[in-house]
């Protein structure tokens, strides 16, 4: 083993090692830089992180392939067709919808008791039969009246008849 020792390296190799401990002793003067700065500074990390991240951010934009004006024209107008045919469909079922309940609204107040009817003009409640018998009330009244006056000129005729001396 003494021999070993004692035999003299190449000088290739004594270069190899001579630079292996410089890189190293590089690497940990760069490391021990490293964790000066980060114990000096805390934000220094978020800093690093926050350009890595538009970095990357500002390469991924990069790769989008954007459209031409011809095909932004063209999507826009597909857009807005369909936005104009949706909307008269909607419409269409709103009002078909609306007329639905309209129907069932007139339906529903034209199925009440038919003795009970709202007078339009005052908002009033009137009793069916209460107007009909109103109503042939006033047609007896004016029955009543035409009576008395045909009785009236059948007695000024009696009474003129009367009058006048038989020849």
């Amino acid at each position: 083993m003494a021999d070993n020792e004692n035999k003299i390296a190449p000088a290739s190799d004594v270069e190899e090692t001579a630079t292996d401990e410089k890189g190293a002793a590089a690497k940990v003067a760069k490391a021990a830089k490293g964790n000066k700065k980060k114990s000096d500074k805390p934000s220094g990390a978020r800093s690093g992180k926050i350009k890595k991240f538009f970095k990357d951010f500002r390469g991924e934009v990069k790769k989008i392939v954007w459209p031409d004006a011809k095909m932004v024209l063209k999507s826009t107008g597909v857009v807005l067709l369909v936005v104009a045919i949706l909307s008269i469909i909607i419409y269409g079922i709103d009002q078909g919808l609306s007329a639905g309940i309209t129907g069932l609204k007139k339906l529903a107040t034209n199925d009440t008791s038919v003795s009970e009817t709202v007078d339009e003009e005052t908002g009033e409640e009137k009793d069916a039969e209460a107007d009909a018998d109103a109503e042939a009330e006033a047609e007896d009244e004016a029955d009543a009246e035409e009576e008395a006056e045909a009785d009236a000129e059948a007695d000024v005729e009696a009474d003129a008849a009367e009058e006048t001396p038989a020849d």
